[in-house]
């Protein structure tokens, strides 16, 4: 059996010899996470305050980049552990969606995986740590069409947060 060439006249082999993925523009590949707690009949979420641009001093949702080799669900969960000290195995996060919205971050094209994930949250104790300055738990409240997000010390808009996470945040919450 002869070996299959393309409109070229090449094999698999001398194509990938030829190769240069250099010739396309390649995005960035990072992942988001939404934890998500119900307590005193109050569902919250976990956010960092962001510890460096773009958004410094912004609330997002912990994440970061992939790196080379790594499925994206374990950037998912190595993120979520350097940012906020919470382990947690890849296969216990599900997939809220793909983020790919141009300009959804000011360093460049970048392409998002969010996932979510519900936790006890007397079993789970985040500190902020990494690019984080702080980690906390916020109400989740919903007020008329909105979602207003409340701690102890500040409420925050859905156009407060860093990034497009209140798009995601938005899409986790009709998951659960």
């Amino acid at each position: 059996m002869s070996e299959l060439r393309d409109k070229n006249g090449l094999t698999e082999v001398e194509y990938l010899k030829t190769y240069d993925p250099g010739n396309w523009k390649t995005p960035s590949l990072t992942a988001d996470i939404c934890i998500v707690s119900y307590k005193d009949n109050e569902k919250r979420i976990l956010m960092i305050r962001r510890g460096n641009h773009p958004y410094l001093g912004k609330w997002a949702l912990p994440g970061g980049f992939s790196e080379e080799g790594e499925r994206i669900e374990e950037t998912a969960a190595r993120e979520l552990m350097e940012e906020t000290g919470i382990s947690m195995r890849s296969e216990d996060l599900t997939l809220v969606g793909i983020y790919s919205k141009p300009g959804r971050d000011p360093r460049g094209w970048t392409v998002s995986a969010a996932y979510l994930a519900v936790v006890d949250p007397d079993k789970v104790k985040p500190i902020a740590a990494d690019d984080a300055d702080d980690v906390g738990w916020f109400t989740i409240i919903r007020v008329q069409d909105s979602i207003l997000l409340k701690n102890e010390k500040e409420v925050l808009t859905m156009e407060d947060l860093a990034f497009d996470h209140r798009e995601i945040i938005a899409d986790a919450l009709k998951k659960v």
